[in-house]
């Protein structure tokens, strides 16, 4: 298979739905071991049955990327069941639709938390078992357009990306020496669930007037005409948890579109 991870263990945090949920499905159907990481528990079991059901191998497990006992637990928890750990996606995320002037040291904090000390701690914990192991690892953050470009209905979400993206390459230069790659993606609309919170968000603030209308203004200007969907991510996440791209680290790749051009 292109891409095959068979013999891989990886961790997907924020898998119970979106973009997470297809990374893991993808991962589990290219032959890796992979858990299934979320704070919602249930849904974090739904996704590891039915890679199971597609005949892979795959559990659920709990986990809050703000609280590193909880992080450390979860790859415990990993390495207990698969052995190893060679793979984490830290792709748990939250956003909320805040004028700027309107955001509160409460909204910042809530959003760092989870989307910058959330990667912060994924990346110390994941680095610590791939160096106690041997053998290197890969290390995949999400960033997003936010990361690139601020935003002003986002800006502690953008504030929270743009420190994806710092601590993505900051990582890979001090992770380097022990084999290991850290790289980030950036999306940019893509339809999951996400997306209608936001869209919701906006009407609540009086911004838009129907359902999908930020949606629909957000993708106008994407080159290829149309919001993205998770299963356009997978490619790319699939070759960064690959032998394809031992050569590439600290690296942000672009996969919205044609939102941002860098």
């Amino acid at each position: 298979m292109e891409q095959s991870l068979a013999g891989r263990t990886a961790i997907v945090t924020g898998a119970g739905r979106g973009i997470g949920e297809a990374i893991a499905r993808d991962l589990g159907a290219r032959g890796a071991a992979v858990a299934v990481a979320d704070l919602d528990a249930a849904a974090a079991e739904r996704v590891a049955a039915r890679i199971g059901e597609a005949g892979g191998r795959a559990i659920g497990v709990a986990v809050d990327v703000s609280e590193r006992a909880s992080v450390r637990a979860a790859i415990e928890r990993t390495v207990a069941e698969f052995g190893r750990l060679d793979i984490l996606f830290n792709n748990a995320g939250i956003s909320q639709t805040c004028p700027f002037l309107d955001v509160t040291e409460e909204d910042f904090d809530r959003i760092m938390a989870v989307n910058g000390r959330g990667v912060l701690i994924g990346t110390q914990e994941a680095a610590r078992q791939m160096i106690r192991q041997g053998g290197g690892g890969k290390i995949v953050n999400t960033a997003s357009i936010a990361g690139k470009q601020g935003y002003p209905l986002f800006a502690h979400y953008c504030a929270s990306k743009f420190a994806v993206v710092a601590l993505t390459q900051a990582a890979a230069r001090a992770l380097a020496e022990h084999g290991i790659t850290v790289n980030a993606f950036a999306p940019g609309v893509v339809a999951t669930e996400l997306w209608r919170q936001l869209d919701r968000e906006f009407m609540e603030h009086g911004l838009t007037e129907r359902p999908s209308q930020a949606l629909d203004e957000f993708s106008s200007n994407i080159l290829i005409g149309r919001p993205s969907t998770p299963a356009d991510i997978v490619g790319t996440t699939a070759f960064l948890a690959s032998g394809a791209s031992d050569t590439i680290t600290g690296q942000t790749l672009m996969v919205d579109g044609g939102m941002v051009l860098t």
